[in-house]
């Protein structure tokens, strides 16, 4: 399971000119879903999202993670993430996990997150989205869980 996270001071998804996820100081997460991901990966990129340290202490360093400043989470579904753009001009989407495995594996991180921390905000899967952000810094991070069976 793919996470690129962006550090934010706010951030908001439209579908159909209305806004249904928004937040002000956190991190806006771009969730990708792979073949042969499973609640285990899932559960594991949300623990590391939570516990990533990108947010300055009081010298200054990347030293403090959302829980630490109790900043908001802005989940976004975005399947382009597992695409395999190794060779040509055109990325392949192989890689990618099903519609149904991916709704039901974003859906377990949202649930997820929503039972372990106060402000979480999302997309909404399988809409045409317009995503707004400032991103703070900028900060950008790749992370990425790997089912054991690859």
């Amino acid at each position: 399971m793919i996470g690129l996270l962006q550090r934010v001071s706010r951030a908001r998804v439209t579908v159909d000119n209305k806004t249904v996820g928004a937040i002000d100081a956190g991190l806006l997460v771009f969730l990708g879903v792979e073949k042969g991901d499973s609640e285990a990966e899932a559960t594991r990129l949300l623990e590391r999202l939570l516990a990533y340290r990108v947010f300055a202490d009081a010298d200054g360093k990347m030293n403090l993670s959302l829980r630490d400043t109790d900043g908001a989470l802005l989940l976004v579904p975005q399947f382009t993430l597992a695409a395999d753009t190794h060779k040509g001009l055109r990325p392949s989407f192989s890689p990618a996990a099903s519609p149904e495995q991916g709704r039901r594996l974003f859906n377990f991180v949202l649930d997820a997150a929503r039972d372990t921390h106060p402000r979480v905000a999302a997309g909404r899967f399988g809409a045409d989205m317009q995503v707004e952000l400032i991103n703070d810094g900028p900060v950008t991070f790749w992370l990425q869980t790997v089912a054991a069976a690859r």
